[in-house]
């Protein structure tokens, strides 16, 4: 017997969060593959706005800009666990599941802790909450929260938000004291880019709007059926901790531990990570872990940087598929 060359690799699906959404994202998918299509407008029903969420989704100019978050978190929720469910058709299972900010709603909606309409339901509420409070944003930082810390000594109003990289820290908090704190940043030389985002994702400002748990007390949490890894808590969620209705809660408050998250992760073993989302900002941070560099790990994107053509769409999802399939499948020894 001639062994398989080499070992299919443990794919692990990656969701994106506020950020990502750009227009027509994805577009190019819906109508074509049957499967997409069907978990978009299944999702989409639910929200209860379905022609109004698909019309600005896919217009060139819509009515609502995509990066509104009544139009951003719906359509990254719909679009990542469309993606998702199109990979798991294909026959791959994956080991893991890690989502970024909403995208961790996506996976647990995946992995079986809550139903379709129950995961909506929680995402409608957020909307809801997250809407009329002030404007705010996001800020991508070229540093270590070290770095920045000298910063937020004198901007107590603007919290770390996530860690993406060791090198790259997301800062979020309402807008002036982000405009005065991106001064700051540049005039010292720091490299900094804002985040498509109106309000203050993952900051403590937020916490008011969350304190109310009702809504996460009256959904039904189950015991993933597919491994949960969470990039609030930094590793897998157990049984007991997918019941915790604080955590849900959290979400648009706590920090996204994104990059220690993932490293825990490849720690585990070698795998194909997947990012099923618009764009490949995921893809391009893991493509910095270590793990990936030395060829250990590989990352891929079901979508291309930015739509440019509805085949461009296709190709990209059709060349990932090809991908992992590749990498996925289990070699049948050959005898010789």
């Amino acid at each position: 017997m001639k062994p398989s060359p080499q070992a299919p690799a443990d794919a692990v699906l990656l969701f994106p969060g506020q950020g990502a959404q750009y227009a027509r994202m994805a577009a190019g998918l819906y109508g074509h593959d049957e499967v997409f299509t069907d978990a978009v407008d299944e999702a989409l029903v639910l929200f209860g706005n379905a022609d109004e969420l698909r019309s600005d989704w896919l217009a060139q100019h819509p009515a609502v800009p995509v990066d509104d978050v009544r139009r951003a978190q719906p359509l990254l929720f719909a679009l990542g666990h469309a993606l998702g469910r199109t990979v798991l058709s294909w026959g791959v299972r994956p080991v893991a599941l890690l989502g970024h900010s909403v995208g961790e709603l996506v996976a647990a909606t995946l992995a079986g802790v809550f139903s379709l309409p129950e995961a909506v339901a929680i995402m409608r509420d957020r909307v809801d909450r997250i809407a009329p409070t002030p404007a705010g944003g996001l800020l991508t930082v070229a540093g270590t929260p070290e770095d920045v810390r000298p910063y937020l000594a004198r901007h107590p109003e603007i919290a770390v938000g996530a860690l993406n990289a060791p090198r790259q820290t997301v800062l979020a908090g309402h807008t002036a004291p982000l405009r005065a704190i991106s001064a700051e940043l540049r005039e010292a030389g720091i490299t900094i880019l804002p985040v498509a985002a109106h309000h203050p994702f993952h900051s403590p400002v937020l916490a008011p709007h969350f304190a109310d748990l009702t809504l996460y007390r009256n959904v039904t949490a189950h015991p993933p059926a597919i491994p949960l890894w969470s990039a609030f808590t930094g590793g897998p969620l157990d049984a007991r901790s997918v019941r915790d209705p604080a955590l849900w809660a959290s979400h648009p408050v706590a920090p996204v531990l994104f990059w220690p998250t993932l490293d825990r992760l490849l720690a585990t073993g070698p795998h194909l990570l997947i990012e099923a989302g618009p764009g490949q900002g995921l893809t391009t941070l893991a493509r910095r872990h270590p793990d990936v560099k030395r060829g250990h790990s590989e990352a891929v994107a079901l979508l291309p940087v930015r739509s440019q053509t509805p085949e461009g769409d296709r190709e990209q999802l059709s060349a990932a598929h090809e991908l992992i399939d590749t990498r996925t499948r289990e070699e049948v020894p050959t005898c010789v």
